[in-house]
């Protein structure tokens, strides 16, 4: 992906268990179809809890970041977190993420375009559903917050997951698939989404 054309970078997207049993894969995909993303590679399965671990786990940083950011949330929302230790707030929530992602099957994707990551992320709207603008995948479809979970003791439920920067949609493209997985092929629209001259439109 590195040094080539904008229109081939690639991004992850899955499609979480409460995604699927609201009906509306057809309504997610078709809002990354609509803007010409183009798809590549699509699977369904139900995750192990080793390998949702290993997912969350690719960026050896994550249980730090994550931690610290929830006990921000807790701060920012003028409540006291319930520890301060960034690694204990990370246990909990990879487990309710291990618990949630395990529930049913998932729709794991992979998305080719220019600015995939960043138009993806712009799409599917912020992590906190109760925060996403209208317009958004989440902010349409989901009334879940960050207060929701932590009272009921689970995951957040917002639907889809979405890689956050290239160099993450490369590590969680591998993870989740071989290269013989991913599809190089044609479509006809990116003729007029990328052809220079829009040549070959006229007889």
């Amino acid at each position: 992906m590195k040094n080539s054309h904008p229109k081939k970078e690639r991004t992850f997207v899955a499609i979480k268990p409460d995604g699927i049993q609201r009906s509306l894969i057809g309504e997610i995909i078709s809002r990354f179809e609509r803007v010409g993303l183009k798809l590549v590679a699509t699977k369904m399965l139900v995750p192990t809890a080793e390998f949702v671990e290993a997912h969350y786990t690719l960026d050896p940083e994550w249980r730090r970041i994550t931690g610290e950011k929830n006990i921000k949330s807790y701060v920012d929302r003028g409540e006291k977190p319930w520890t301060t230790d960034p690694y204990e707030v990370t246990e909990r929530v990879l487990k309710n993420l291990k618990d949630y992602m395990t529930s049913g099957p998932v729709i794991a994707m992979v998305w080719e375009g220019a600015h995939v990551v960043e138009l993806v992320r712009k799409l599917v709207g912020s992590t906190e559903p109760r925060k996403s603008d209208v317009g958004t995948i989440r902010g349409d479809f989901v009334l879940d917050s960050y207060m929701m979970g932590d009272t009921d003791g689970r995951a957040i439920r917002n639907l889809i997951h979405a890689s956050g920067s290239p160099d993450e949609a490369e590590k969680e493209i591998k993870h989740w698939f071989t290269e013989k997985e991913l599809i190089n092929y044609r479509l006809v629209q990116e003729e007029i989404l990328y052809d220079v001259n829009l040549d070959g439109i006229l007889e």
